[in-house]
């Protein structure tokens, strides 16, 4: 069992232990549904999303054991219950709610997290693209109470608004100098290796 957990969480650990499903498990059962639990939680928040994830850890959950696929996700969906206080579909609910509401604002409050990515670039030039603008949306969706696909989708809109580019592009051409400087360092290094012959 997890004991990094603060006096909140162990309750709720507790609980879900105590719980009709929970009870009925495994010390290992219990330990992997709680942290199945935990991976649907954080797929709700980065895609909105948590059908396809539950039906395959539901499927793995079952292989093995004595009860069926289907059980196994009822087991799941209590134990997440337990553990967040809220069904998977009422999470997700709230999430789609808040975004309703956030796109209802004007969409220049995505601006400053779409120009976070970009300056996670400028202040660390090897980070991919694609980190910067998740790290950013991780940060809006926190902040806002909506998923990162939604916050994602928010910062590239606002970013296009604001300057006539995608957020993506402008990530990546902030990178191109830097590849373009590393390529031709491996270059100089080939042309090096090559005309000093092979070593004996």
């Amino acid at each position: 069992m997890n004991t990094n957990l603060n006096e909140d969480g162990q309750h709720r650990l507790a609980e879900a232990r105590q719980s009709y499903s929970g009870s009925r498990l495994t010390d290992s059962q219990f330990d992997e549904a709680w942290n199945i639990a935990g991976i649907i939680n954080r797929e709700i928040h980065r895609s909105g999303s948590f059908i396809k994830k539950l039906s395959n850890y539901a499927e793995v959950f079952a292989d093995d054991r004595k009860f069926d696929v289907t059980r196994a996700e009822n087991i799941l969906r209590d134990i997440f219950r337990s553990r967040y206080g809220e069904s998977m579909n009422q999470l997700r609910e709230e999430l789609m709610a808040a975004e309703e509401n956030l796109r209802s604002l004007p969409l220049e409050h995505a601006l400053p997290h779409a120009r976070t990515a970009v300056q996670l670039i400028q202040e660390s030039p090897t980070m991919p693209a694609y980190q910067a603008i998740d790290r950013a949306s991780v940060g809006m969706a926190r902040q806002n109470g909506v998923t990162e696909y939604a916050a994602q989708k928010m910062m590239s809109e606002a970013y296009k608004a604001a300057e006539g580019r995608s957020l993506r592009e402008a990530c990546k051409e902030l990178r191109q100098p830097d590849r373009q400087a590393a390529r031709a360092e491996r270059k100089a290094e080939r042309v090096q290796i090559q005309r000093s012959g092979p070593s004996r």
